[in-house]
């Protein structure tokens, strides 16, 4: 099965910085692209960042965090991170992370139809959130 898992989540206050970790365990033959979302109370679920899962590593962000969320990556361990500094009230909500893409990196016995087909499972699923809240 695969997990999502999300950490580093807190109370700040206004100005302050926090570092969300967000790591996916499964098949040790697949890699794991994500993405991180964020639900504030009452509102809907909105995308915050995400990267490109080709090796320039194109970031995207939400207009509402540009220059202040940063997003990065550890291949290797399948995990994602969101440096966020200059927090606002603004940003209060659960973050999510999502698994967007999933492709095996060929370390098996498996032939790649069956391999890819057990790492293409793994699209779509969600951690359980980790809560960050920005006191003014």
């Amino acid at each position: 099965q695969v997990h999502v898992v999300e950490s580093g989540g807190g109370s700040v206050e206004t100005g302050g910085s926090l570092r969300l970790s967000c790591t996916a365990s499964g098949y040790s033959y697949c890699n794991y692209d994500m993405s991180w979302y964020r639900q504030a109370p009452g509102k809907e679920r909105e995308l915050v960042s995400t990267i490109d899962g080709d090796k320039d590593g194109t970031a995207t962000s939400a207009d509402s965090v540009k220059g202040r969320f940063t997003i990065s990556r550890d291949n290797a361990n399948n995990t994602l991170y969101l440096q966020m500094d200059s927090l606002e009230p603004e940003d209060t909500a659960m973050y999510y992370c999502k698994i967007v893409r999933a492709y095996t990196n060929g370390f098996t016995t498996y032939t790649f139809r069956r391999s890819q087909a057990d790492c293409l499972g793994g699209v779509g699923i969600w951690g359980r959130g980790t809560q960050v809240t920005v006191s003014s």
